[in-house]
């Protein structure tokens, strides 16, 4: 049976840097990067199979947590979408920076995105995506315009509101502070040019991400390269074994 791999750090940012856990399996082949969801972290049921079909592949593999996730360091509720892009260009350009492949679940769907666009600015460019259930521009669309007066006033009166959630005993903090970071980074008012291949995986019964806005990020994206698979009875996770062979086998055929 595979052992855990051990974590080695980075430090990321000036003054008082954030130190991030990073696990980097070696291999062949263009890299392959995790990018978690909001609060999610690498040991994910998701992270964990793709790092052991890299195991079996013999594929190069990295796997980080965000700031204030998992095993790295900081408080969840300070963290932003800018904090955890930067972490993720930070990882990416230290351990995979030759035609990663990103593969991104719900927020780190946006992440990678954001990161490609990154990347192209600076004319290093991504080899793939694979996206699940991607949560482009999800503190707009999905949390702010969402939220009824009520929650809205809290938030701009208190700067927090307390979310209760499905995926963990304690409610998440949402932060004005987040909402009006993620205003900088949105993507979906224009058109999506990743240079690379995009195969997006999304349930049509999630309730945090509907598959509608599956079908957005497809109208941003070039026609070419761009695929969209619906798993019908799909929910937000996609982590039956079904979905984790789906992916998977979508990875294998990207990278």
């Amino acid at each position: 049976m595979q052992g855990e791999l051990p974590v080695v750090t980075l430090d990321v940012g000036r003054g008082a840097p954030r130190r991030l856990a990073v696990r980097v399996r070696e291999g062949a082949g263009p890299p392959v990067v995790w990018l978690g969801g909001f609060r999610s972290d690498m040991r994910a049921t998701k992270a964990a199979a793709l790092d052991a079909w890299a195991a079996r592949s013999g594929r190069r593999m990295v796997r980080f947590d965000y700031s204030g996730h998992g095993e790295s360091q900081g408080r969840f509720e300070d963290g932003t979408i800018s904090d955890w892009l930067a972490d993720a260009c930070a990882v990416i350009d230290r351990y995979a920076d030759e035609r990663p492949i990103l593969v991104g679940s719900s927020m780190g769907g946006w992440i990678a995105c954001l990161v490609a666009r990154e990347r192209a600015r600076r004319g290093a460019g991504v080899g793939g995506m694979v996206l699940i259930a991607p949560a482009l521009d999800f503190t707009e669309s999905l949390m702010w315009d969402a939220f009824p007066p009520e929650v809205r006033q809290t938030l701009e009166r208190d700067g927090v509101w307390y979310r209760a959630t499905p995926y963990a005993p304690e409610p998440d903090p949402i932060r004005m502070a987040l909402i009006e970071d993620g205003r900088r980074h949105l993507l979906l008012d224009a058109p999506l040019e990743p240079g690379c291949p995009v195969h997006i995986l999304q349930g049509m019964a999630d309730p945090d991400v509907p598959h509608a806005h599956a079908l957005r990020i497809l109208d941003r994206l070039p026609a070419q390269g761009a695929r969209l698979t619906l798993i019908k009875d799909g929910d937000h996770r996609l982590s039956r074994p079904e979905d984790i062979d789906l992916l998977v086998r979508t990875v294998a055929a990207m990278a």
